[in-house]
């Protein structure tokens, strides 16, 4: 697998020997100081270019950054399918290589660029011909910082929550399993996924990220909370369904109860218990029952 060194090296040397390409920066996950290192992060690179459409038309030309297991290109995929796409300002390529390197890779045009490269606070500047890009400081995650909410949300969520399990008991009661799951992991589990980020923000002054779809919920939560999270997934059974089911209202109500205590809001403590006694009900029905007992 090639380092990080031969990779910026590859991906600099070409910038430098092509006269389209006047800048280079990064941003995402390697530009991020709190980040720890790993071989699958990507390489998010930008090459901002004089123009976009000999690139587009030279189909080849992507094949100097290494021998690729698959490539993806968006926008063409987005214009085959029917949308408006400018490709004029911009174009992109998402390139994974054998040896396990990934470079997720944007041409822009420098007006593209003007609108765009102070917008994320995780952005590094690599290489300037023209000096090109704009002043910036140096790169800080606190734009992925959770955010606090306002009680409006808090409430909201809380509501969403426990409205939405009637959806996933009834789709259980039904045999519709692909209903109760996708009720359960679209609906239950985003507000689960909200409050857990709201309690870790809460314990940190919210200054803290938790990471794309919660990737570092582990790091943040304490033991006997993260060992409550894992137990919110279940396979295909429906018992262990119904006892993941019961784990997540368990965990959801420590946790909103806490961030509700921080921020000094209301916790929902009625539709909570009305909610659960639902589920109960619902969960000792029989397969041919005509009400709900």
């Amino acid at each position: 697998m090639r380092t990080e060194k031969e990779m910026f090296e590859l991906i600099l040397g070409i910038a430098q020997k092509d006269e389209r390409i006047r800048a280079v920066y990064m941003n995402g996950s390697r530009t991020n100081p709190n980040v720890p290192k790993d071989m699958f992060q990507d390489y998010d690179i930008v090459y901002v270019v004089t123009e976009t459409a000999s690139f587009i038309r030279d189909e080849q030309w992507f094949e100097q950054f290494g021998e690729l297991i698959m490539i993806q290109e968006p926008d063409k995929i987005d214009q085959a399918i029917g949308m408006q796409i400018d490709v004029d300002r911009s174009y992109g390529y998402l390139m994974l290589f054998t040896d396990g390197n990934r470079i997720d890779l944007h041409l822009e045009t420098k007006e593209a660029m003007l609108e765009n490269y102070i917008k994320d606070k995780l952005t590094t500047p690599l290489l300037d011909k023209n000096n090109y890009l704009p002043h910036i400081p140096p790169p800080t995650d606190s734009d992925y910082h959770v955010k606090k909410p306002t009680e409006a949300l808090y409430f909201s969520c809380c509501n969403d929550f426990w409205w939405c399990l009637q959806n996933v008991a009834k789709g259980i009661w039904r045999d519709e399993l692909p209903y109760a799951k996708q009720m359960y992991e679209l609906t239950s589990r985003t507000s689960l996924d909200q409050m857990v980020s709201w309690w870790i923000g809460s314990k940190h002054d919210f200054q803290i990220s938790t990471g794309k779809l919660g990737k570092y919920f582990k790091n943040d939560l304490p033991d006997v909370y993260w060992e409550m999270y894992k137990q919110t997934y279940s396979d295909s059974d429906y018992d262990r369904i119904w006892t993941s089911l019961f784990v997540t209202c368990d965990l959801f109500r420590q946790l909103a109860i806490d961030v509700a205590e921080a921020l000094g809001f209301t916790y929902p403590h009625q539709d909570d218990t009305n909610m659960t006694d639902y589920l109960k009900r619902v969960r000792s029905l029989p397969p041919d029952a005509k009400e709900i007992e």
